[in-house]
This record gives C-alpha cells, structure tokens and sequence, in this order.
C-alpha cells in the first residue's frame, strides 16, 4: 500500500510478502511502488509545500496533537504489528508505541516555539534579523529495528518545522508505517504533507536523492548505504542527516557498583535482541573485579527467555533473519578462533513448530582486540567482555577508530566520570545510565556514525534553514 496526496494506492502489478522473523509464516502481501510512484510522491509533497510553509506552529501543533491522540488509542493495536514484524518482546513494542508517542507529543509543542533573532546592528539606521524558515520536501528513509519510533522521529519535527516529506520504510518492517500513516490520514492532515513509498530500495532511493525537488534527505540504517546515499545527493546539494551504524563501549571501574552495571548491560545489550545501533558492543571490565563481573552477568544471562515476542514470559525475541543469524555464528566461532570464552549460550536456540532466527544470549569472557567483534557492530545478543588496567588504556581502547554514536561508563567517582564524559569521542554519553535516549534531548554520533542530530530543538533546527534581513531605514 501507498499513500500519495492523501490517498491510498493499491497497485497489483507489484507485491511483496511480510515474514514474522518468530515463526516464518506469512503475516500480510502488500503492494509496492518504485520511481514512478516515488516521483508522484514528490511532486506532491512539493505542491502541499507552498501552502503547508505558511501554516502557523499552532496550526501544525493541533495535527501533531490529534495524530499523537489516535496513536494513543491504538497503541497496542501499534505494538502488535511491531512485534509480529519485528520480533520483539510485546512489552518492548508498546516500550516504542509510548516513545513514538513521546515524540510526537513533544514536536507538536515545539511546532510554536520556532523563534527568529534580532541583532545589534553596527549602524543606528540598519535592523538586522534572522528568521527560520522550512527548508522544503525531506525524504526520509528508516531501518526496520524500531519500525515506529523512528518514523516519528523524522516526520514529527518535519511537520512541526512546516516541511513537507516522503517516507520510505524499511522493505521487512513496513507495516508499523502504514498503521502510522492511517493515524495521519484520520488526523486529517492536509493532502500532500505526508506521503508513503513502499517497494525498491534502489529506485525509490535513487529517485529520492536524484530529484532537485527534494531539499534534505534524513537516513537511518548502515554507514556504508548512508554514504551511497550522501553521494548521490551530493549533485543537488542536499541537506543531510544520516544516523548511521554505532560501536558502543560499556565502561565498568572498580569503583562501580557491579549489580548496577550488570543491571545496565542488561538493559543495553539483550533489548530487542541487541539490535539497536546505541546496544553495548564491547564491555570494558577493570581487571580487578573482571571475575566477578563476568560470574554474575552470566547468571542474569542464563535466566532470560528466549521465544515469540507475543508470548508473555519473552524477554528475547528472534533476529530479523536468517543472514542476522549467520553474522552470530560468525563472530562467535571467530572469538572461539582468537582464545575467546563462552560462558553462556554461544549457539542457535531452537523452538519447537517455528521456524524462527534465534540465537540464545550470550557472554563471552576474555575477548581481545584481534576477534571481529572488537571492531564490528554485532547487531544481536552477544555480550563480550575485554579487561583494563588504567583509565588512559581503557579510554583508547573505547574510542574506536571509526564509530561514535554512543558509549556508557559506570563509576562512583565524580573526577572519573566527569573525565570520561571530556574524553569519550561519542555523540552520546551514558554516565551510570544504560537508556539515555529521551524526546527533548540530541540523538545523534560522530565521525562515521553519522551526521546531523535527532530529538529536542537539535532535531527540528535539521528541518529548518536561517534566513538573514537587513532593513536600512534612511
């Protein structure tokens, strides 16, 4: 299904088959587009464009309000599709249903809060002013690990900021954006502000960061795509935000409390199955309590339920697929090859009468900086633990070389923690804290983990563009 200027297409010439990754039946057969459907999108977009600029922030704050109100009724509706497309854990879907939500409710408040400067002239008789204005027709591509909120993160503040945007879902997860955008329609949101490509990463993305008429492009998913699609948008001149792959470190000093910090890399790593760009990747363990730490997460590890993220008493549900599944035996027989220790799982977890990509959770105790692991996003639930001696060491070790979304430290000392925060090299910096990631607050990396920010003013100020006036008055 396609929406474009406020309608929905069917298109039976072209189909595509949604799999639960739980069970490996088939959920629903959608129709899909390419670049023709896509270029229909945004021309429209374009078109809505020259009245929806104009709208005031209250204006655009009621929709958000309204659309923020339908998926509040429909949340477990909305959590249902999550899980049964994505595999998580129930609980943890309606987690995202609340945080798309969240987002939503946030920009629709901001939508009236977008202020222009007034600066001090250098002559009596000169008034100078910068005002903010849309930057125009955005396209926004997502990735499939939080099909929902992910959504909202992008075309909440393009709403508030007056664009006016093409979505392109990610191919296995597209369902959650067509019951987003049947909350959108339901809004009444006016023709053309909000418009659904469905279908062929290639041609719908090609036509997306070919077309002049789109003047900013925001991506979510790998950084080697992300670069493809910064490339081709490099002949427009588009804006860019890219939130693109991540590397975390978990810090543990000595001075840690260590049930805190187990506490924490449960939280971070096991969550829908360790496929968050932002999920611990590499846990750094002060030798002097490295023992420990490793026995008692191992224990929590042990006790977590793997199964259908429908089904109740789950706390870990499947991978995406089955090429998911051959990246775990990958890195975990590679860390077994570099004198790496399974302490729990390390292997295919198998249910009875599904067909689904589990991998049973899993630590591994003396991991070095020769496994694959060590420099590659895992994107599961692998857990691998790496000692320190010295905060210098353990800092050079955390900065990798080529990611910076985010990284987490635990410490009881105040010097420490503060030091950690000056000389982590990451866009996002947990201190005693696993979940950090909140609507009014920056979400975004440095170096290749990408460009541009998401969340907060940092997020809408991506939608807008500065506009300098100077009024000579004699």
């Amino acid at each position: 299904m396609l929406y474009i200027n406020g309608e929905w297409l069917d298109i039976k010439s072209k189909e595509m088959d949604i799999v639960n990754p739980a069970t490996g039946e088939l959920i629903q057969r959608i129709t899909v587009g390419g670049q023709k459907e896509t270029h229909k999108a945004i021309k429209s977009a374009k078109k809505a464009f020259e009245y929806w600029k104009d709208t005031t922030g209250e204006e655009r704050g009621f929709y958000l309000s309204k659309v923020a109100s339908l998926m509040t009724e429909r949340r477990e509706e909305l959590a249902e599709i999550i899980t049964m497309e994505n595999g998580k854990p129930f609980s943890d879907s309606l987690n995202e249903v609340n945080g798309a939500i969240s987002y939503v409710k946030w920009y629709a408040e901001e939508a009236k809060r977008i202020y222009s400067d007034v600066i001090p002239g250098s002559q009596t008789e000169k008034h100078l002013m910068v005002l903010k204005k849309p930057i125009g027709v955005c396209a926004a591509i997502t990735h499939w690990n939080f099909p929902l909120s992910m959504i909202t993160r992008k075309l909440a503040p393009a709403i508030a900021a007056g664009c006016t945007s093409v979505l392109k879902p990610a191919a296995m997860t597209p369902l959650s954006a067509i019951e987003m955008f049947k909350c959108l329609h339901d809004a009444n949101l006016p023709k053309g502000v909000l418009n659904l490509v469905i279908g062929s990463a290639q041609e719908i993305g090609d036509e997306m960061t070919s077309n002049p008429d789109v003047r900013k492009i925001t991506f979510t998913g790998s950084t080697p795509v992300g670069k493809h699609i910064f490339k081709n948008s490099a002949d427009t001149l588009k804006r860019a935000s890219m939130e693109l792959g991540g590397h975390a470190p978990f810090i543990v000093f000595e001075d840690a409390d260590i049930d805190a910090a187990i506490k924490g890399v449960m939280a971070s790593k096991f969550k829908n199955s360790g496929q968050t760009c932002i999920s611990t990747n590499r846990i750094y363990v002060s030798e002097d309590i490295a023992d420990e730490f490793a026995y008692k997460l191992a224990q929590k590890v042990e006790k977590l339920k793997v199964g259908n993220g429908m089904d109740e008493d789950t706390d870990v549900g499947p991978l995406i697929n089955q090429d998911a599944l051959n990246n775990m035996h990958n890195q975990i027989n590679d860390a077994i090859n570099n004198n790496g220790k399974v302490i729990c799982g390390g292997e295919e977890y198998s249910l009875e009468d599904r067909e689904g990509y589990f991998y049973k959770p899993t630590v591994i105790q003396d991991a070095n900086d020769d496994m694959l692991i060590a420099t590659e996003e895992t994107f599961g639930p692998i857990a691998p633990i790496f000692t320190f001696q010295t905060e210098e060491d353990v800092v050079n070790k955390a900065n990798h070389s080529k990611y910076g979304l985010a990284a987490y430290c635990f410490t009881n000392n105040l010097g420490r923690g503060h030091r950690m925060i000056k000389n982590l090299d990451y866009g996002i910096v947990g201190i005693n804290d696993p979940s950090p990631i909140v609507p009014q607050a920056p979400f975004g990396g440095f170096k290749e983990s990408g460009m541009g920010k998401e969340g907060g003013k940092y997020g809408l100020e991506e939608y807008l563009e500065e506009k300098y006036v100077s009024i000579l008055t004699t």
